[in-house]
């Protein structure tokens, strides 16, 4: 756990500066992507430019207002930059609103931008599993096992090198598939099922986890909602990209024989 970097006088938030790496990164695999897949990177590091631009201000002004007694009394307090002064939810909702009015002015195709996403997305969930790391966030429960942590005065899972793996696993996994999907959007939804399934699983060794419903947590129920839509849009966009069985099927040896209204049947051989 490393939270503070101390170069001389200056004091830089390990937490911080990974998650900004991780952009940048994100920001070098888009653009390799997109190149693949015949889009414009240009376009496409606009396209996450708008949404970091618009979801990190819109998320610390969406937690001024719910904790707004708190920045009354020190309204420069606003402007400090800290990780956990921030609405994720909403601030993930007002990113994808501005990124996608930015696609539709852009005419960025809409399956094949979400493919050239996902390895970004993947990243960015190594970083922030890195910045837990750094931080001390996201602990674990308390176990005995052998390979167990101390941390926050207790042996606890170390939850943020389970997330790491599962983090660098679902990466590796989106650079593979990225080289030929099933059908476009394919890796996108791929990545989102794989990290929807990663943090239905590593929740049950969190120790930190919020709680409600007499014993759900509130991560494990986001996560079963977006492993339902991924599946659901995998069938729909899968069964999209078939071929229809009454279009002729180009390369299958077979010619279409039928004739134009006043034409002559070939000779016979």
């Amino acid at each position: 756990m490393l939270p503070v970097l101390q170069l001389g006088p200056l004091a830089v938030p390990v937490p911080a500066l990974t998650l900004l790496l991780g952009v940048w990164g994100a920001l070098w695999l888009a653009e390799r992507a997109a190149g693949r897949l015949g889009l414009n990177p240009e376009a496409l590091s606009g396209l996450i430019g708008v949404a970091l631009i618009a979801g990190l201000p819109g998320a610390r002004l969406v937690f001024a207002v719910q904790h707004w007694s708190a920045y009354a009394a020190d309204p420069l307090g606003l402007f400090s930059f800290t990780s956990a002064a921030l609405a994720p939810l909403e601030g993930a909702l007002i990113a994808v609103v501005a990124a996608a009015v930015y696609g539709a002015r852009r005419r960025l195709p809409l399956r094949p931008t979400l493919d050239a996403l996902a390895p970004a997305v993947a990243l960015m969930a190594v970083a922030l599993a890195l910045a837990h790391l750094a931080s001390g966030d996201a602990f674990g429960a308390p176990t005995g096992l052998p390979w167990r942590v101390f941390l926050w005065g207790e042996y606890r899972h170390p939850t943020q090198i389970y997330e790491l793996l599962a983090a660098l696993a679902v990466l590796a996994v989106a650079c593979l598939a990225l080289r030929r999907a099933a059908f476009p959007g394919f890796v996108f939804l791929l990545v989102m099922a794989l990290l929807a399934v990663a943090r239905l699983a590593l929740e049950a060794f969190r120790g930190d986890s919020l709680v409600v419903l007499g014993g759900w947590r509130v991560a494990q129920l986001w996560g079963l909602f977006v492993l339902a839509v991924c599946l659901a849009l995998m069938r729909r966009w899968s069964l999209g990209s078939l071929p229809s069985a009454s279009s002729p099927s180009p390369g299958n040896g077979l010619m279409d024989t039928t004739l134009p209204p006043g034409a002559d049947p070939p000779p016979p051989l």
